[in-house]
Formats: structure tokens, C-alpha cells, sequence
């Protein structure tokens, strides 16, 4: 699978450019792939439509309150999203109405840290061998936003 990644080029826009969206180019240009757009608040007058459709993907990490703008945004640019926010939930049978209905690509993840995901399997684990043992109640957390 790597070697079809390096055989790829991509043109993203990143929409949200805190940590995230910092670490995510970084790691796009690292494979040869092209940042033509960063917005965030700094440039908001910029996240157009007409700018949307120069790229061949949008990767959102922004903040629960605007996400489900941004993605609606770029399913009118008729542009793929990648989606690292959270906390948009509530709005999901929408965006997959959206995507039904109107031909979209849109990914999520409920979370995309590798940390995070082998925790989930862990947790899967856990619960199916605790199962089978009578009198424990077993209790297990996750904080990785402090």
C-alpha cells in the first residue's frame, strides 16, 4: 500500500490548521502531496466553493460548531472530506442523508490516534474475557484531551 501512496498526488485543502492540521501537512508533503489551501479563522473570507474545487480532498479538523458547515461546504464543491473532528455527532444521519442523496464522500473516524484506536481494541478484549468471570465489575477510562 505505500508504494501506491508515493504513486499518488494529491492536491489537499486543510481546513482547520491548529495541531492537527499542522501535523497533517507535514505529513502530506513528506509523501509528496500538495497543501494548495489552510484555512481557519485567520482566512476565513478564503474558504470559497470556487477555492474547494482546486483540491482533490478536504481534511477537516476544526471545532465542533463550524464542521458541519465546513462539510456541507464542500460537498456543494463536490469535493471528498476526510473528517478529524469531533463532537459533531449529533448532526451524522444528516451528513449521511447528504451523501446518499447527493453522491458525497465524507470519512470519519471517531478517533484517528493510533493510541486511541489500540485502547478500543484493548477495551474489546477486555470485555469479552471479564465475560466470562462472575462477580467483577470492571471499570476502564480513556483521557487523551487534558
Amino acid at each position: 500500500m505505500e508504494s501506491l501512496a508515493n504513486n499518488l498526488y494529491m492536491k489537499i485543502a486543510l481546513i482547520g490548521y491548529g495541531k492537527m492540521g499542522k501535523e497533517i501537512e507535514k505529513i502530506a508533503l513528506e509523501k509528496g502531496y500538495e497543501i494548495i489551501y489552510k484555512f481557519d479563522v485567520s482566512n476565513k473570507d478564503d474558504f470559497t466553493v470556487e477555492n474547494l474545487q482546486k483540491a482533490d480532498v478536504a481534511i477537516e479538523f476544526s471545532q465542533p460548531d463550524s464542521a458541519y458547515g465546513n462539510y456541507l461546504k464542500c460537498f456543494e464543491a463536490n469535493i471528498p472530506v476526510v473528517s478529524g473532528t469531533t463532537g459533531w455527532l449529533d448532526k451524522l444521519p444528516d451528513i449521511k442523508s447528504q451523501c446518499e442523496n447527493n453522491n458525497q464522500t465524507f470519512f470519519y473516524a471517531s478517533n484517528f490516534s493510533l493510541g486511541v484506536n489500540i485502547f478500543f481494541k484493548i477495551n474489546k478484549i477486555l470485555a469479552k474475557l471479564m465475560n466470562k468471570v462472575p462477580g467483577y465489575n470492571v471499570n476502564i477510562s480513556e483521557t487523551h484531551h487534558t
